[in-house]
């Protein structure tokens, strides 16, 4: 139905599918959402934000020490109490490290939607990279669309750095499966947090190492870029 409505567009408008392709508005797209988040008893209910992905958001650091409360789920949950003191908001993360997306999709229904996420964050692209692209997309394009169907609001993550890699490099591994994930959110038209786009203008200052506890895991300061961009879809 909905590539019907783009064809007629097309035809009798003169719009291009790639206009219509945009990620979901930052100002409008959890709107219903930040609405609940400021209902206060006995109206409110809780919100679950649910974490999918690998070691990053599962909180590991150094010497694969989890430090929990210092990832960005939980930092990004003490950034929204201070901003929503009445809501109950659970956090879980059906984080496990070392996983990329494809093993990620293959336990998606019974680890991740039956927690019933009122919002679903995707971040799998830094050990994606190891894995055939394709495959990949098909990974998150049907973790995406079995989110969507119920109702689920969906919001993909870039990936954090691994400093054996140069991110400023243009040709680094990392790339297409950035440029996947603009992609992915532009065609199903949901959000999108860009903590790369921060990290490559840290490693422009030379400042990368103060960001990371390990090779590919950061420290907190590190989670709180990350987020801090994923905050932005609940404040703007």
């Amino acid at each position: 139905m909905i590539n019907r409505i783009y064809k007629m567009l097309v035809l009798f408008l003169g719009v291009s599918l790639s206009t219509l392709a945009q990620q979901a508005d930052s100002a409008t797209y959890l709107s219903t959402l930040k609405q609940e988040l400021t209902t206060q008893w006995p109206k409110n209910r809780t919100i679950n934000l649910v974490f999918h992905g690998h070691s990053v958001p599962a909180g590991y650091w150094h010497d694969h020490e989890v430090h929990t409360l210092e990832s960005y789920p939980n930092l990004l949950l003490a950034k929204l109490k201070k901003q929503y003191p009445y809501a109950v908001i659970n956090v879980i993360v059906t984080a496990i490290g070392g996983e990329n997306s494809i093993k990620g999709q293959t336990r998606f229904e019974q680890d991740v939607l039956v927690h019933k996420p009122d919002v679903l964050f995707i971040d799998y692209a830094l050990n994606d990279r190891f894995s055939d692209i394709g495959k990949v997309k098909e990974a998150w394009a049907s973790m995406i669309q079995t989110a969507l169907a119920k109702n689920i609001k969906v919001i993909l993550l870039t990936p954090s750095p691994d400093q054996r890699l140069d991110i400023l490099d243009a040709t680094n591994p990392l790339e297409p499966h950035v440029q996947q994930i603009h992609q992915l959110a532009n065609q199903n038209h949901i959000g999108i947090a860009d903590p790369y786009s921060k990290f490559k203008q840290i490693a422009k200052r030379g400042e990368l190492t103060n960001y990371m506890s390990h090779v590919n895991h950061p420290n907190k300061a590190g989670h709180e870029i990350i987020a801090d961009e994923i905050l932005k879809w609940f404040t703007n």
